[in-house]
């Protein structure tokens, strides 16, 4: 009689001894990534957060975001380069909560892979891990899936959700906003997070560029430019509402400057941003020049340069800008706010890119 093997977890391709050694790989990067409010460690079920520290709030409200990386995975793995994205994810999500004026509290994250290679895993937490210490948050948690048949052994992506907190009566949006107030643009490190879909089939499938090309006008090759990590603002717009009066705040993400501003906008009132103010950098000429791509349509997809942006009176507008200066953000008055009368669009870019 011939013998048959049963069938095991290893056989249908997960190895639960390879998850196992890159959680104890991970371990020190999260325990780098904490706050006081941390309570125990990683391992367990669920993160736990010490909520008796909102006592201090009047009536602290909850903010939740959750986001991913898209599309930039796939540079990171084709460069073999797995600790910058997680900066990318971080800045994703902590910066959509701050936009409210929450202050991010803790994140968790979601590592999807085909196959578990433990000291890649342990990269991509490392960088979520240095993201969360540069938005002043901790990483209480997260999941590695295995999905063999559904990714490639070398595929994988990455998710987070984050959850801040903010006073009631402290909350920045629309309702704050008012007519003579300025439009203050804070400078991106580059593309960011978000068009990568576009990027990739313009530069790849288009132009046939390579990730090793030495491109003159980034100064590096073509795959530092496109891993460059998302800037993280979190720590920044917190500092500057505690500094300035700050009525609003965008993060400037999928769908480019105008339709992510236009979410802070009154239905009343109009901003109007003029393009002359900056010069986006190079990679966003490029994309355009060699995809043919339209001005108007590189507007939807990319950040041109702004990844953030503050909403602020006339009043505050020195000791801002004084005070993104001071901790090393490139900042500068972009527009304003007016009635908007009989326009339609709650945001409109003027003029010419400068340069």
């Amino acid at each position: 009689m011939s013998e048959t093997t049963g069938a095991s977890y290893a056989s249908a391709g997960v190895d639960i001894e390879a998850g196992d050694h890159a959680v104890e790989l991970m371990k020190k990067w999260v325990k780098k990534a904490t706050r006081p409010e941390v309570v125990g460690g990683l391992g367990g079920f669920a993160g736990l957060f010490d909520a008796s520290a909102l006592k201090r709030y009047e009536r602290p409200l909850l903010a939740s975001a959750t986001d991913g990386v898209g599309t930039k995975v796939d540079i990171a793995r084709r460069m073999g380069v797995y600790d910058t994205i997680g900066h990318d994810l971080v800045g994703m999500v902590v910066d959509d909560l701050v936009v409210c004026g929450a202050e991010p509290l803790f994140m968790t994250d979601y590592i999807c892979v085909g196959k578990v290679h433990p000291e890649r895993v342990a990269a991509i937490v490392k960088g979520i891990a240095e993201g969360c210490v540069l938005a002043g948050c901790a990483l209480v948690g997260g999941e590695t899936a295995e999905h063999p048949g559904l990714l490639g052994a070398d595929e994988f992506d990455v998710a987070g959700a984050g959850t801040g907190v903010v006073e009631a009566d402290r909350v920045l949006g629309a309702d704050r906003i008012r007519t003579g107030d300025v439009v203050i643009a804070m400078a991106s490190s580059g593309l960011h997070s978000n068009g990568y879909s576009l990027v990739r089939h313009v530069l790849f499938d288009r132009a046939g560029w390579e990730l090793d090309r030495e491109v003159p006008e980034f100064g590096r090759t073509l795959g530092e430019e496109l891993l460059e990590p998302t800037r993280i603002y979190s720590l920044d717009c917190l500092a500057l509402t505690r500094t300035a009066e700050v009525h609003a705040f965008s993060h400037i993400t999928g769908g480019g400057l105008a339709n992510n501003l236009a979410r802070v906008i009154p239905d009343h009132l109009r901003a109007t941003v003029d393009r002359s103010t900056w010069t986006p950098g190079a990679v966003f000429d490029t994309v355009g020049r060699l995809g043919g791509v339209e001005r108007l349509e590189l507007e939807k997809t990319l950040n041109m340069g702004v990844g953030m942006v503050a909403v602020v009176p006339q009043e505050s507008v020195d000791v801002a800008l004084t005070a993104l200066a001071d901790r090393g953000v490139d900042a500068w008055v972009a527009g304003g706010i007016t009635d908007r009368g009989d326009h339609t669009e709650a945001v409109a870019l003027t003029g010419d890119y400068a340069g």
